[in-house]
């Protein structure tokens, strides 16, 4: 359970809720220009571009769930179980295991134009990182200044859609989405009016009425709808510090609230971090479940030429300002 989603005034922004039953080791990572990966059936590459996101580092090794590389093209896995489908290699295709996408992608490209055409001979292959980490099942948001995308590999092949929206979740796959949407046109931010009937004075009682019928569960379809009326309708002024507290209340809207849902497994399902990314300056934001102080990192030129992963641990337990 996951939403995404960008956001532009002036700057471009990117960022995303991680809502899970549990953390699995995230740290904001920086990995710089000339790092090499080695992919299990393409060539091993160093990258061109140094990146920052959240990723769990295993053997020198940075497994994002989402990033940000230095051009601003920026990209996020999100849970898409059922439908995502990873199969065996392919002759004549980019073979990729899925968490090799991202550092393959943001340590090489730079622009959404680029993307569009290398990944038409993707494939993602099922195979682990390592034999006790499976393959997360995931679609993915991908994102620059002017573009966006989702891409989702499922058993009938690669889909690639363009996504005006700048919004994703998770199942069903996002040509549902963007259907969906259609069902809440008539919702507005302004005053209800009475459309019902002329024979009747009906009137509002209170602000918010052109909005009755926004979906607020915690189901995938119902936070792309929530989320994306809240975007596209939202209003900050023109500086850092408005475009990042309105990204945060836009992501806010959306996230998991410890007791309001419950897996099968009778665990939690909580917003166990939301992050903003200015990618036009290399910005990572974040906060945590615990801690709703925002934590900015960011990736300045020291990052970007060293020889070795920057690995800053979450600060997770709560900031409170006492006044007395």
């Amino acid at each position: 359970m996951c939403t995404c989603i960008n956001y532009k005034n002036k700057d471009m922004y990117f960022g995303r809720n991680l809502d899970l039953e549990y953390s699995f080791g995230e740290k904001v990572v920086i990995t710089p220009r000339n790092y090499e990966f080695n992919l299990r059936k393409e060539k091993a590459f160093k990258t061109k571009y140094a990146m920052i996101g959240m990723a769990t580092v295993i053997d020198n090794y940075p497994l994002y769930a989402e990033g940000c590389n230095e051009k601003g093209l920026s990209i996020a896995g999100l849970y898409f179980p059922g439908n995502a489908y990873y199969g065996e290699v392919k002759k004549d295709k980019i073979n990729l295991t899925p968490f090799e996408l991202i550092p393959w992608l943001l340590g090489n490209y730079q622009s959404i134009a680029e993307v569009k055409e290398l990944i038409k001979n993707l494939n993602l292959i099922n195979i682990s990182f390592k034999e006790n980490f499976p393959l997360a099942p995931l679609h993915w948001m991908i994102s620059d200044s002017e573009e966006c995308i989702v891409i989702e590999q499922m058993i009938d092949g690669l889909k690639i859609y363009d996504n005006p929206i700048g919004v994703l979740t998770n199942n069903p796959p996002f040509y549902y989405h963007q259907l969906n949407l259609n069902n809440y046109m008539h919702l507005m931010p302004n005053n209800a009016q009475n459309n019902f009937s002329d024979s009747l004075d009906l009137r509002t009682y209170g602000q918010g009425m052109g909005a009755i019928g926004l979906p607020g569960d915690n189901s995938p379809a119902s936070r792309f709808v929530r989320v994306a009326f809240n975007k596209l309708n939202s209003v900050s002024e023109n500086n850092e510090e408005s475009n990042v507290t309105q990204f945060f209340h836009i992501l806010d809207s959306v996230s998991m609230v410890k007791g309001s849902t419950i897996t099968n497994e009778g665990k939690y399902d909580i917003t166990t971090y939301s992050c903003c990314i200015n990618t036009s300056k290399g910005i990572y934001y974040y906060k945590t479940y615990d801690n709703n102080q925002i934590t900015a990192i960011k990736m300045d030129d020291e990052n970007k030429y060293i020889d070795k992963l920057t690995v800053y641990d979450l600060i997770t337990s709560q900031q409170i300002n006492y006044i007395n």
